[in-house]
C-alpha cells in the first residue's frame, strides 16, 4: 500500500460492536476474564489497550518495522531505548541533539554508569574514531535540532552492523513520509509523537519502532514494567493525526521551501540552515536520503541584539517551544529548547542568541512571510 493509504487504514479496523470507522477510545483500566487465568487477550490496560495497539500497528507499518510501542512522551520513548544498555556501556551521539535528550544522557543516565561521546556524526570518520571497546550504540538525529546537520544513515548503519552496535535514529523532524531509517539499515527509530505525527499541538507522546525482534521483546517488557504508556485518549489523538500526516507533511514542505527562500534573500538574515536549499552543505545527501525537507528551518540574524528586536512584533508566528503542529511556531533555542546545554557547548555548536528556529506551519505561506517581515524589519 502507499503511505497515504497506510496512514489512514493501517491498524484501524471497524469496531466489531458498532461498525465505527474510527477506532474507539477504550477508556478502561481493566478487562473481564472469560474464566480464572483465561483472558480475552486483554487483561490490564498498562499492559495492553486496543486504542494504543491500533496506533502501534499503524506506526509499525508506516516506518516498516517489526514492532512499535507508544510511550507517554518522546523522552519516555528514548529512556526505554536506553534500557537496552547496562552500566559501563558507551554511546556515540550526534553532537547537536535536542536539549532534552542531552539532559537525559548527561544529567541522568551518566549517574547510572553509561557514558556518551558527542561527535559530528555527519562525518563517518568521527563516528568510527569515537567507538571504544565498550561502545554499544550510535544515537543519531538527522537533521539535528536545531542546526539541521544531516548524517548518512545507511553509512552509519553499515558501520554499526560491522561492529555489532545498535543504531538508533530520531526521525521526529522528517517522519516516515520523508525519511525511513529502518529501510536505510537502522535498527531503531524514535519519535516524539507530540510533533508531526500528532500534528495538532494537543497531545504529548513518544514512540519506538524496531527492526529486530530481540529489541522489540525488550522494549515491550520495559513499556509494561516501567509503565510510561501513552493514554487511550492520546493514542486516539495521534491515530487521528496520522490520517492526515502525508498531506500535512507536503504542506509543511512546500511552505518550508518558500519561507527558506524568502529568508535566504533577506538582508537582515545572515545565514539559513535548511537542507532543501542548494546552499546547505549537505543538500545532495538530503536529496538522496529523504523525499522532502519538511518545515523545520533555522537561521541566524545579524547579531544577538537583533534577535531581541525580532520576536516582539510577531503575531502569527507563535513564540513557543515544540514544533510540528499545523500552526507556525518560532523559538530562540539558546534560551528555550536548548537552555539545558552548557553555555560553552552552545557557543561551540553555534547555538548563539542570534539563532532562530522556526517550525513552519500549514497557514498560507504569504501570511507567514508577512509576519516574519515585521520581525525582520524590527531586527534591522
Amino acid at each position: 500500500m502507499g503511505i497515504r493509504t497506510d496512514a489512514i487504514h493501517a491498524g484501524v479496523r471497524p469496531d466489531p460492536t458498532t461498525g465505527s470507522v474510527m477506532t474507539p477510545i477504550y477508556q478502561t483500566s481493566t478487562y473481564v476474564y472469560e474464566s480464572p487465568g483465561k483472558s480475552t487477550g486483554y487483561d490490564y490496560a498498562r499492559t495492553i489497550n486496543p486504542t494504543r495497539s491500533a496506533l502501534e500497528e499503524n506506526l509499525k507499518v508506516l516506518e516498516g518495522g517489526r514492532a512499535a510501542y507508544a510511550f507517554a512522551s518522546g523522552m519516555a520513548a528514548i529512556s526505554a531505548v536506553m534500557t537496552l544498555l547496562k552500566a559501563g556501556d558507551h554511546v556515540v551521539v550526534s553532537h547537536n541533539v535536542y536539549g532534552g535528550t542531552y539532559r537525559l544522557f548527561a544529567r541522568v543516565l551518566e549517574d547510572y554508569g553509561l557514558s556518551f561521546a558527542y561527535v559530528d556524526t555527519s562525518r563517518i570518520e568521527n563516528v568510527e574514531a569515537a567507538i571504544r571497546p565498550n561502545t554499544r550504540m550510535v544515537y543519531l538525529e538527522t537533521p539535528t535540532n536545531p542546526m539541521m546537520v544531516l548524517t548518512d544513515i545507511a553509512q552509519v548503519a553499515s558501520l554499526c552492523r560491522a561492529r555489532r552496535l545498535t543504531s538508533v535514529v530520531d526521525n521526529t523532524f522528517l517522519t516516515p513520509v520523508f525519511q525511513k531509517p529502518l529501510d536505510l539499515g537502522a535498527d531503531i527509530v524514535v519519535h516524539s509523537t507530540t510533533k508531526y505525527l500528532n500534528g495538532h499541538s494537543d497531545s504529548v507522546g513518544g514512540a519506538v519502532i524496531l527492526a529486530r525482534d530481540e529489541h522489540a521483546e525488550r522494549i515491550q517488557f520495559v513499556q509494561n514494567s516501567v509503565g510510561a504508556i501513552l493514554s487511550p485518549f492520546d493514542s486516539w489523538l495521534v491515530l487521528r493525526g496520522l490520517k492526515t500526516l502525508p498531506l500535512r507533511m507536503r504542506a509543511h514542505d512546500e511552505n518550508g521551501m518558500k519561507v527558506a527562500r524568502y529568508l535566504e534573500a533577506h538582508r537582515g538574515v545572515a545565514r539559513v540552515l535548511y537542507p532543501g536549499l542548494p546552499s546547505h552543505p549537505q543538500h545532495e545527501l538530503a536529496l538522496r536520503q529523504a523525499r522532502g525537507s519538511g518545515g523545520m528551518i533555522s537561521f541566524y540574524l545579524k547579531s544577538d541584539e537583533a534577535a531581541l528586536r525580532f520576536f516582539a512584533p510577531l503575531r502569527l508566528c507563535a513564540l513557543a517551544e515544540s514544533l510540528g503542529g499545523i500552526e507556525t511556531l518560532i523559538c530562540q533555542p539558546s534560551t528555550m529548547t536548548h537552555a539545558s546545554v552548557p553555555k560553552e557547548d552552545r557557543q561551540r555548536l553555534g547555538l548563539t542568541e542570534s539563532l532562530v528556529r522556526i517550525s513552519v506551519g500549514c497557514e498560507d505561506p504569504e501570511d507567514i512571510v508577512a509576519d516574519l517581515e515585521k520581525g525582520l524589519a524590527a531586527a534591522l
